[in-house]
């Protein structure tokens, strides 16, 4: 069966590739749709719904009152944030792993920056990465590829000439390494929806970092259509 190459560098998303946020960002999310006078939503529409940054996904929501409903968010997520951050079970060690390896670590991710940089000082993951790039710190967020560019700027490593795996757990993870021309791995243990990824399936599905660690180790792995 068809396999990757080794990587040069591996590219993360951070929420839900990397640590369990749903509890925290649902929480945040319900509270700004209530104050605005919106309905909950459940988190199964939450997970569904929520994958873009907040200032292209706010607008279409709330309209001309969306900066309204990002202060609300962004007060509610700060103080909630770091205490329900919970690392997703074999993460840190994955990291730690494909780091000593070698491997050029960074991570795209469509939270905000500082929220994101403060989680991984937290987490004391910020050594394992090159650079940590959040929603706000590219011209673009996911799914452009701006974001790929400055997260591997001064590394030397470029997809169009090394291999770089972008790893991440949504439809927007697999439409950013399609625009960067990245290799695109999918791992979350839910199985995917030919419907969600129709216009760009992973090249490789996995269940955890663990399985994605193994990954590195073996150099081969099935491809997602087998």
């Amino acid at each position: 069966m068809p396999g990757l190459p080794r990587p040069d560098a591996i590219l993360f998303d951070w929420d839900n590739t990397l640590v369990d946020t749903w509890p925290c960002i649902i929480k945040a999310m319900n509270t700004t749709l209530d104050a605005m006078g919106h309905d909950p939503w459940t988190e199964e529409e939450a997970q569904r719904r929520i994958a873009r940054s907040l200032r292209e996904a706010f607008p279409d929501l709330f309209g001309d009152r969306w900066q309204e409903a990002a202060e609300i968010f962004y007060r509610t997520f700060a103080e909630v944030h770091i205490d329900m951050l919970r690392p997703l079970a074999g993460a840190g060690e994955a990291l730690a792993a494909l780091r000593e390896a070698g491997v050029t670590l960074a991570v795209v991710s469509n939270k905000t920056g500082r929220y994101l940089r403060e989680e991984a000082d937290h987490l004391g993951w910020t050594p394992h990465f090159h650079r940590l790039v959040g929603a706000g710190d590219a011209p673009r967020d996911k799914p452009a590829a701006d974001v790929v560019h400055l997260a591997l700027s001064g590394s030397g490593i470029d997809p169009a000439e090394h291999c770089v795996w972008f790893v991440g757990d949504m439809a927007v993870d697999m439409q950013c390494a399609q625009a960067a021309g990245c290799r695109s791995i999918l791992v979350r243990p839910a199985e995917p929806t030919a419907e969600e990824f129709a216009d760009c399936p992973p090249e490789v599905r996995l269940a955890s970092a663990q399985e994605l660690l193994q990954l590195f180790r073996d150099e081969t792995v099935p491809n997602a259509a087998d």
